[in-house]
């Protein structure tokens, strides 16, 4: 599920783009590069076509039409338009489905979890209740991954700072919730969604633009959730008001039964992925979908960290999907943060890595097989800053300047922080120095492409996005 961020103000009024640096140069006597230019204001986007039958209802910006050709993503065609931010080193990375190669590490932690519910519930003729969808289309509506799921208007989830949009009605999935009411719809009451997802995020070593999640769902009726002598009820039969403990349609009864389940369910996941002993406790949440809401958070190394998010699900988006005479809870958690913590996997762009010495550490039949990763080798890193001047138009995001770190440097960057920042006392201007850490996971990075790479961050910053890079 869609890890949550809080409310912003009204969705027009974008978050000040303040992101500037001091010097463009070597820190650390390892690589240097100094580059002036001047500034030039480029869209990172064009026009859009629309979708009359799943319009989203709150578009970030409004379309402006482009002479730029079309976009080609997975074989389909996409008027671009002023939403467009989708990058190549993305699109290239759509066809990996990390989850679906056997023998990699998101693939065993994805069978132990099948495992587990394949178990857990299983029919009157023996057979798994739980059905699961590994293989759904990654480009949705933008209704498909907000609208549908009640996500408000004004959410920072759907800023083009925060999500990839195609163009102002189709995007690449931020959480495998987006398919949640089209399987509902479909007639399903027990599923498992696995796949990729894509969020504009910071650059270190456990935050990747494309990762991994798995989202479930588990729909009951009256008769299978109370016995009919229990005389209990799962709505009520007038809805009265919402409590911070239910829904108004939901009785106490039914919330208390099926928390108990959830709760049951999840606790049992975590010691199947991280052992019997392992500490957790819950916390309340709130997310859009589901209410009352919860995270599960566990201890590990010492630190309580966030495992998943789950609740009950909005009685409305069930409504609407057909189900209305059904009660839900649904969960969601990302693959890679379990499997770090499980196989002790240090760096997330490992999971890309296609070295061999780092794969066939994963190549066993048993998904449960305890394994423990091994560095394969070390190499050494090279770290560079860059500053500069922050358009005064103010129409800046951090998340788009990482975008083009990325896209310039793909995995050869380890991590990007901002470092320092001030504000000209004359030309009342900011700007922000950000240090970038290139570490090659495979061989030994050398100064001169380094250099290469950092001054062509510096040029597609400055024609991309309007700033104007400072000289040292």
């Amino acid at each position: 599920m869609l890890r949550i961020l809080n409310l912003l103000g009204p969705f027009l009024m974008f978050q000040m783009r303040s992101l500037l640096m001091r010097r463009f140069g070597a820190a650390h006597n390892v690589c240097s590069a100094h580059v002036v230019v001047k500034s030039l204001t480029c869209p990172l986007s064009s026009h859009a076509n629309s979708d009359p039958s799943q319009k989203s209802l709150s578009p970030a910006l409004t379309p402006q039409a482009s002479p730029l050709a079309a976009l080609t993503v997975s074989g389909r065609q996409f008027e671009r338009d002023s939403y467009t931010n989708i990058t190549d080193g993305i699109i290239k990375r759509m066809s990996r489905k990390l989850h679906q190669q056997k023998g990699h590490p998101l693939y065993l932690i994805k069978e132990r979890i099948k495992s587990y519910f394949y178990k857990k519930y299983v029919g009157r003729t023996g057979n798994p209740v739980f059905s699961v969808y590994d293989n759904q289309d990654p480009i949705v509506t933008t209704y498909q991954n907000f609208d549908s799921l009640l996500v408000p208007q004004n959410h920072v989830s759907r800023l083009k700072s925060d999500s990839y949009y195609l163009n102002s009605q189709y995007m690449l999935r931020a959480h495998t919730t987006a398919h949640q009411t089209d399987l509902i719809s479909s007639g399903l009451d027990n599923f498992l969604i696995i796949g990729d997802v894509y969020r504009r995020d910071t650059v270190d070593s456990t935050h990747y633009p494309v990762f991994h999640q798995c989202d479930a769902v588990r729909l009951q009726t009256q008769h299978e959730l109370f016995p009919e002598e229990w005389g209990l009820s799962v709505f009520e039969k007038r809805p009265d008001r919402r409590t911070e403990d239910k829904q108004a349609e939901h009785t106490v009864d039914a919330v208390r039964i099926l928390s108990f389940q959830l709760k049951s369910t999840l606790q049992d996941l975590a010691k199947v992925l991280f052992g019997s002993d392992v500490e957790y406790r819950w916390v309340e949440a709130y997310f859009p979908f589901t209410h009352p809401s919860w995270e599960l958070e566990i201890k590990h190394n010492g630190e309580w960290l966030e495992l998943l998010g789950c609740g009950i699900m909005e009685h409305t988006i069930v409504k609407k999907a057909g189900a209305g005479d059904r009660i839900g809870w649904a969960f969601g958690l990302g693959l890679e943060r379990v499997a770090m913590r499980v196989y002790d996997i240090p760096d997330i762009r490992l999971f890309w890595s296609t070295d061999s010495a780092f794969l066939k550490q994963f190549e066993v039949d048993d998904p449960f097989t305890p394994i423990k990763y091994e560095p394969v080798s070390v190499y050494p890193r090279c770290i560079n800053d860059i500053s500069f001047w922050i358009p005064p138009e103010g129409d800046f995001s951090q998340n788009d300047f990482f975008d083009v770190v990325r896209s310039v440097g793909g995995d050869m960057i380890e991590e990007v922080s901002l470092v320092d920042q001030f504000v000209h006392p004359q030309k009342k201007l900011t700007s922000h120095c950000y240090r970038i850490t290139y570490r090659h996971m495979e061989r030994t990075l050398t100064k001169t492409e380094v250099n290469e790479i950092h001054e062509e961050i510096g040029r597609r910053a400055t024609e991309m996005l309007g700033v104007t890079v400072r000289n040292k």
